[in-house]
């Protein structure tokens, strides 16, 4: 009987093993791919991103936006012009000057208005350019390594229970599940920081028009400090992806296999909220809510 149970015990063990091994194979290679693709994504301007997405946004500001936008400067300009008329005793003591001040700011207007594509993106070519200059002075291997654990993995399993062996085929399972939506999360963070700049910029004309209105221009001074914000968000995520790198490069692999595999998942879930995290963070920096 102890020799069926022997190879009962063995057959278990060997089947375990396999399991387990074959889980920590590849297991962060998703996770290390998208943390890499991380500052290829968030250091490309609009245009370099996806050019055909930049020419579809472009074609509606220009096309769409910019008619509405000139209709909105029209109706601003004009209260703009009655405010000033109505300042000083309801038009009967005013200055010939406020004439000439409204139109100067008119053509401000207007010169801001015309050239608010090239001001929305020098905005994120400037963001762009720090990005650029940050990536290599505070990135580095974001590669999470667990190669240690596989050197003499199988040998390391067999001398375990199958108790412990069954617990730790169940966590390595469980971890392969959460790297996988880790993985997600990092790609729609990414992501989703572009298309939110494509969608932002579209509208530009719109809060551009009202610049310098004294009570409309808020809304224009707001959308440039939200520019500023998704900008340097960028350089934000730099950072947080930065010190993820350090943080994995710390991870001990020797001793215990569960520890270091809930570590590499620690430290994963804590780069996906400091990056979700950085736009408010971003906004809170240049008061943009």
């Amino acid at each position: 009987m102890n020799f069926i149970w022997d190879k009962i015990t063995e057959w278990l063990k060997e089947l375990l093993v396999s399991g387990v091994v074959g889980n920590l194979s590849g297991l962060f290679d998703n996770i290390n791919s998208q943390v890499a693709d991380v500052a290829g994504t968030v250091g490309a301007s609009p245009q370099t991103w996806n050019s055909s997405i930049f020419g579809m946004i472009k074609s509606l500001s220009e096309n769409v936006m910019v008619p509405i936008a000139g209709i909105i400067l029209t109706f601003v300009m004009c209260l703009e012009l009655i405010q000033m008329l109505i300042d000083r005793n309801n038009m009967h003591d005013f200055d010939t000057f406020i004439f000439f001040k409204w139109i100067f700011k008119t053509f401000a207007a207007v010169l801001i208005v015309t050239n608010t594509w090239n001001i929305v993106m020098g905005v994120f070519d400037v963001a762009q350019h720090v990005v650029n200059q940050a990536a290599g002075v505070i990135i580095g291997d974001t590669a999470m390594n667990v190669s240690g654990l596989m050197n003499d993995i199988e040998a390391r399993l067999m001398d375990m229970e199958i108790g412990s062996l069954f617990g730790l085929w169940f966590q390595s399972s469980l971890i392969g599940i959460i790297a996988w939506a880790l993985s997600i999360c990092i790609f729609i963070i990414t992501y989703g920081r572009m298309i939110e700049i494509y969608m932002i910029t579209s509208v530009a004309p719109i809060p551009m028009a009202t610049m310098v209105n004294r009570e409309w221009g808020q809304m224009g001074q707001n959308y440039l400090r939200s520019l500023f914000a998704l900008g340097f968000q960028a350089f934000l995520i730099m950072v947080c992806v930065g010190i993820y790198a350090v943080l994995v490069q710390n991870i001990s692999v020797d001793s215990d296999v569960s520890t270091a595999l809930w570590t590499c998942i620690g430290y994963t879930v804590l780069l996906c909220f400091t990056l979700f995290k950085s736009s408010s963070v971003a906004k809170s920096i240049f008061n943009a809510h």
